[in-house]
Formats: C-alpha cells, structure tokens, sequence
C-alpha cells in the first residue's frame, strides 16, 4: 500500500490557498490509492519545536551509543524521520512569508536534516522520493514583474530537499492570492483565478501521474 505524508502549514486554515491545492492534490491520490496510508501534519494547528541543542548534538552520536537523555531529546527528531522514510511521496504546503517559508515548515526540516542519516551521507535515506512542494505567493515573481528574484521559498526548498536530502522536487504555484482582498490588485484577479485552477489541476494531475509512477 502506499503512503502519502502530507504536511501543511499555512496559518490561513479553510482561506488557505495552499492547503486547498494540497487537499486536490491529496483527493486525487487516495483515489488512486483508497486502501493506502496518509500520514498528516498541521503544522499550524500543532508545530513542532524548534530544534534545540540536546536534539542537535544527538543526532551525531550513534543510536547504541546514545544516553538515555539523548535517546529523549531525539525522539521526536526519530519520529518526523521516520515517517519521512516510510512515505512513497511528501507533500509539503509552503505558502510565502515575508519572501520565505513559514518558520513551522524550517522547524520540521531542521529535525529531519540529520547528517549522516538522511542528509550529507552516500546513501541519504529520503534519496530520490519525489517531494511535492505546493507554494502560494500574494504577488507575482515571475520573470519581468518588478518582485522577480525575491522569492526565496523555492531557491531555498530546491537546496534544502533537493540538494541536502536528495528529494525529487516538483513545485505547484499559486500566485496574486492577494488580489481578491487588496482593491489596488482588482485589475490582476483575473490572473489570480488563472493560477488558482492551473495549481489545482497541475496537483490533481501529478497526483495521478505519481500513482501510475509507483504502481509500475
């Protein structure tokens, strides 16, 4: 059976862009997969602690050779890894904040980077699982708009889960979600609503497409 981890963390609840194109994305998986796993975070609803040094310094000695202190300040740090591991695909909800990721979202990577275990080794153990990145931005950043380059969500997720724990990174964007609330932004709702139903399509569609992937 197949297991999705699914992780949001928009502040925004049912207003949030982001998690309504994680829950298309997330619809269409389970009806590819109705008997398999989900394995949900809200990361709003219930955040993770940022990581604190007992954690950090943890992850470098071995497991048998770990305090039983030790071996407590990393459990939570075993869980969000281990549920990294046994998920055939992440999706990840990352709405734009102040030009980068919500700071619930860095905490949980910060736990998940581990090196030696799944980050900064030969084998990295989440090497290759695609990771679904479905990001919202009130304005646009696209090429040519004066806000292009700022958007360091991506550049910064890129690195992180691409080039640090070797995860196949697809991004879902949903830009101008400001425009149906801010009145100078009226005339760019119309592409608003262009990007909205393009970022539920494209998830419906990699959703099915990830599905056929796994199950070859």
């Amino acid at each position: 059976m197949a297991t999705l981890l699914h992780i949001d963390t928009s502040l925004n609840g049912e207003d949030s862009h982001s998690r309504a194109v994680t829950a298309a994305f997330r619809t269409a998986w389970e009806s590819e997969h109705p008997e398999g796993t989900v394995i949900y975070r809200d990361l709003d609803a219930d955040p993770v602690p940022h990581l604190r040094a007992g954690a950090y310094y943890a992850g470098y000695t071995a497991p048998a050779d770990r305090s039983p202190q030790q071996r407590d300040a990393f459990a939570l740090r075993a869980e969000l890894i281990e549920e990294a591991e046994a998920a055939d695909v992440i999706l990840l909800g990352a709405p734009m904040y102040n030009y980068s990721v919500p700071s619930t979202l860095k905490a949980w990577i910060d736990h998940v980077f581990t090196v030696g275990r799944t980050a900064l080794t030969e084998s990295p153990s989440l090497a290759g699982k695609p990771a679904v990145v479905v990001t919202s931005r009130g304005g646009s950043y696209e090429k040519g708009t004066p806000q292009y380059g700022n958007d360091y969500v991506q550049s910064y997720l890129r690195q992180v889960l691409g080039g640090g724990l070797g995860l196949d990174v697809t991004f879902i964007v949903a830009e101008l979600t400001l425009a149906p609330a801010v009145p100078a932004m009226a005339g760019l709702v119309p592409l608003f609503e262009t990007s909205r139903e393009r970022a539920l399509a494209a998830a419906a569609s990699h959703a099915r497409d990830l599905a056929v992937r796994l199950a070859a």
